[in-house]
């Protein structure tokens, strides 16, 4: 059993209620537009660290994180790219990837959107964990924390921080 933190979009800005948030988690993943170096260290400085890139991200963090992570961690595949759109709105990209890997988790950022849909079609979960940094539309900063036990993804809270 893993409980996992889950953010996106940070652009090189943690709010410290985002950090207590993380602190109790097991991993953090961050799904892209990191923003900087300082901000990738930090978070895997409180524990371990899985991020891909995103558009806003420079050399400094493109030589650093890939595009798309495919992994397990229990038994879930979890696929995570930052641009991916969602359900019934995947991008190209996105569409080969699951169709290739199946994932059972399938995670994106780059909206500021927070979503979370159960794409029945193609039997996985899809989160977006909205934006977690101060820079874009958004008018709250958000985070997600979950479980992952087994095959099980269960007890998913979100942060919720006014900008």
């Amino acid at each position: 059993m893993k409980t996992i933190g889950l953010l996106s979009d940070t652009h090189g800005h943690l709010h410290e209620k985002t950090v207590g948030f993380l602190a109790s988690c097991d991993e953090i993943w961050h799904a892209g537009d990191i923003g900087n170096l300082e901000t990738a260290k930090e978070l895997a400085s409180i524990k371990p660290f899985r991020a891909v890139r995103g558009n806003i991200d420079g050399p400094d963090i493109t030589s650093f994180y890939p595009v798309y992570q495919d992994f397990m961690c229990e038994g879930v595949r979890v696929l995570m790219i930052h641009i991916g759109g969602y359900p019934g709105k995947y991008t190209r990209e996105a569409a080969r990837l699951i169709k290739e890997l199946k994932p059972k988790l399938f995670i994106t950022g780059h909206s500021h959107i927070l979503k979370v849909i159960n794409d029945k079609k193609n039997g996985l979960l899809h989160i977006n964990p909205g934006a977690a940094g101060n820079s874009g539309f958004h008018t709250v900063i958000t985070a997600v924390r979950f479980v992952i036990d087994g095959s099980n993804i269960r007890d998913l809270e979100i942060l919720e921080i006014p900008r």
